[in-house]
């Protein structure tokens, strides 16, 4: 008599299938991960169980702060990374996400803590919360990645190199996005902003920062494959100490490129002015008192000075406007015998404000840059209808909004093209790029940390001026209003410095750069390219098309 189909005979299934298995096949059950221990037939890249996950995340996360100052650790990145990694890996979606969400967290709350210096926690916790959305998005995606992609990547070397490649697209790819949204982004983070200090930072001349970022994403990611699918996946043929010299041999053929070849032509001697005044928001300085320090500050009795720089918001006003600024802006100008580069808030006829660096000579005003990169919410509020509902308690304290500019950001001063970032600026890829194809032979990286004091957030921005004088081929002048400032040469090696709020100057003879560097001219599209194909790759790899065909057959 035959069995009906909907009668399983004992004889037909496994003690597996008894305990209530019969519609998992033996593959699917061999991959389904339990005490996260990797073994032999197993998926190299199982999710681990949310009691080991969880700790990564979090490990992974406090790491990733620790690599930037302080105490700017740069060499935790990579155990950070691979943390981060292990933690995704392999996890459904909802939980990669709230383990990418975890990481964020752990990783932006001390990473921007100089957030909170003035105004409390709820904007720190506010900004940090708020990022670590991002963290979570990318996470989710390389989550499938280790899914989906290693699916379509059976072999060993497509696991070991070919993998790696999508993830850290992925994450160049999630940086490029909340670098650029909301309010044009927060790149504050980036995983290739910290290794200013590293040897993987000369690649930034070649491909950018973010390129730097898809570089050491990539490398973890290859070693953390190497560990995982070569003595578990069949056929791997890799021993342990080949696995070891593969990862060593990955690494130093990354080191062995060559720091790009910075050409310099001669030098303009500046005198970089750091005044300690009462230059915070929340200082409450009476009219002139930053001015004033600034002009203490400034050595009038150099020799051979070609240039004065000073801060952002140095010269406090309009000195068109304000006779008094510009009479002690040409007493500096006699005695030095040089033209001042100085910034101040001006308004157009129309009530327009901008934050402006300008070019003052013996025969006054010359020219001006307006920032194109006011900072949301410390600037100029958005929306500001909305958030005023939200917090006017806080929102209240930004009284006035700064618009973006709309000048070429490189000025002609002392016989010379200088490119102009005015604080948040510098975080911007496209003003770096600006810069370099305008032509600029040095960079003035004007900035006010005095809402900061105390705090890490002058170190950061510095490390990040460090990779722009490498991504650019250029010198840069990083002058702020009470530290850190510093001359970096086009290598990124500091060449001057002053102590931090210490009224002073430095008078550094600062090499002119000449040279084209490929990020100057490719590491847009280089992050495009990398942030589409890495998420198209991922959808090319999606199990739709098999989910379909599945769902037809069914009755």
């Amino acid at each position: 008599m035959p069995v009906p189909e909907s009668v399983v005979r004992p004889q037909d299934v496994g003690p597996t299938a008894r305990r209530g298995s019969v519609g998992t096949s033996p593959a699917r059950r061999a991959q389904r991960p339990s005490d996260g221990v990797i073994r032999p037939g197993r998926n190299p890249f199982a999710a681990l169980p949310l009691a080991q996950a969880f700790p990564l995340a979090v490990i992974g996360g406090v790491l990733f702060a620790l690599s930037f100052p302080s105490p700017g650790w740069w060499f935790l990145a990579y155990p950070a990374l691979a943390c981060m990694l292990l933690a995704a890996m392999g996890q459904r979606a909802r939980r990669a996400a709230w383990l990418g969400y975890v990481a964020g967290a752990a990783f932006y709350i001390p990473a921007i803590s100089w957030a909170g210096r003035y105004l409390g926690p709820v904007p720190w916790f506010a900004l940090a919360l708020f990022e670590a959305v991002f963290f979570a998005l990318g996470s989710v995606a390389i989550a499938l990645a280790y899914r989906w992609v290693a699916r379509v990547l059976p072999t060993t070397a497509g696991r070991v190199w070919g993998l790696p490649a999508v993830v850290a697209a992925l994450w160049t790819g999630r940086e490029w996005f909340s670098g650029s949204w909301p309010y044009g982004g927060f790149a504050w983070g980036r995983v290739g902003l910290s290794q200013s200090e590293s040897p993987f930072a000369h690649l930034a001349a070649y491909v950018g920062v973010l390129g730097v970022t898809f570089v050491v994403v990539y490398c973890t990611a290859v070693v953390l494959s190497l560990a995982l699918v070569a003595p578990t996946h069949p056929g791997a043929v890799l021993r342990l100490p080949t696995r070891v010299a593969t990862a060593g041999l990955l690494v130093a053929a990354v080191l062995a490129v060559p720091a790009w070849p910075t050409a310099t032509s001669g030098s303009l001697r500046i005198e970089s002015v750091q005044g300690n005044g009462p230059a915070g928001y929340f200082d409450r300085a009476t009219p002139g008192e930053v001015l004033e320090s600034q002009v203490a500050a400034t050595d009038v009795a150099a020799k051979g000075v070609d240039l004065v720089v000073w801060p952002e918001g140095s010269a406090e006003f309009d000195p068109r406007q304000q006779p008094v600024i510009a009479s002690a802006l040409d007493s500096v100008v006699d005695s030095v015998g040089a033209p001042i580069v100085a910034g101040a808030i001006t308004q157009t006829p129309a009530g327009v404000l901008h934050n402006t660096s300008f070019v003052w000579t013996a025969n006054g005003w010359q020219s001006s840059y307006d920032k194109k990169r006011p900072v949301p919410f410390g600037e100029y509020v958005p929306d500001r209808w909305f958030f005023s509902k939200l917090a006017p308690s806080l929102i209240g304290l930004l009284q006035r909004d700064y618009t973006p500019g709309t000048k070429p950001n490189v000025l002609s001063v002392a016989g010379v093209k200088a490119g102009i970032a005015i604080c948040f600026d510098i975080v911007d890829d496209g003003l770096t790029r600006d810069m370099a194809r305008g032509g600029a032979q040095v960079i003035l990286a004007q900035t006010n940390n005095a809402d900061f004091s105390g705090t890490d957030e002058n170190l950061q921005q510095l490390e990040i001026a460090r990779m722009r004088a490498i991504e650019t081929g250029r010198s840069l002048v990083n002058i702020s209003t009470v530290g850190a400032s510093q001359v970096i040469d086009p290598t990124g090696r500091t060449i001057d410095r002053v102590p931090e709020y210490t009224a002073t100057s430095m008078i550094t003879d600062v090499p002119l750069g000449t040279t084209t560097t490929p990020a100057t001219i490719a590491s847009g599209g280089i992050a495009l390219l990398l942030s589409l194909g890495g998420l198209l790759t991922l959808l090319a790899c999606a199990p739709w098309s098999r989910s379909v065909a599945r769902s037809r057959r069914r009755p």
